[in-house]
């Protein structure tokens, strides 16, 4: 069992195959280094996306996710990478990556980018009624 940081994204079969089922997942601890200064860059990641075959495996995530610490990386092209690499390891229906960066010479960057495969159509969706946050506590 390894801890080190890797850029191998192990994959495990989606366990529903036949429905389309939204997968959040938030990463508040990704770093990278500034490639023109070399100061690190923190952002949190938002991974949704609707697997097809495969969903992606926590731990090799993390662990992915951390090889970026030592590396000089643009926020847009990063961005892109860690998603090309993600569709590339699971094939999905369709993912979008948002990474909401700190800020950094007094201006804030959130970049978005998305992969839909082609010919997928979303179901159409469903509007639930809300519940209060913590609504079920009680206090």
């Amino acid at each position: 069992m390894t801890t080190q940081p890797a850029r191998i994204l192990e994959t495990f079969p989606n366990p529903a195959p036949q429905r389309d089922f939204h997968i959040h997942m938030e990463i508040p601890e990704f770093t990278c280094l500034c490639p023109k200064t070399g100061q690190p860059d923190f952002a949190t990641l938002i991974l949704d996306y609707i697997p097809e075959k495969t969903c992606v495996e926590l731990k090799s995530l993390k662990l992915y996710i951390w090889s970026f610490r030592s590396e000089g990386c643009f926020h847009e092209a990063v961005t892109n990478r860690i998603l090309d690499d993600l569709v590339n390891a699971t094939r999905p229906r369709f993912m979008r990556l948002t990474a909401r960066f700190y800020v950094r010479g007094g201006i804030f960057t959130n970049v978005v980018a998305e992969h839909c495969k082609k010919g997928w159509k979303p179901s159409p969706r469903v509007e639930l009624a809300e519940f209060a946050t913590q609504s079920n506590c009680r206090g």
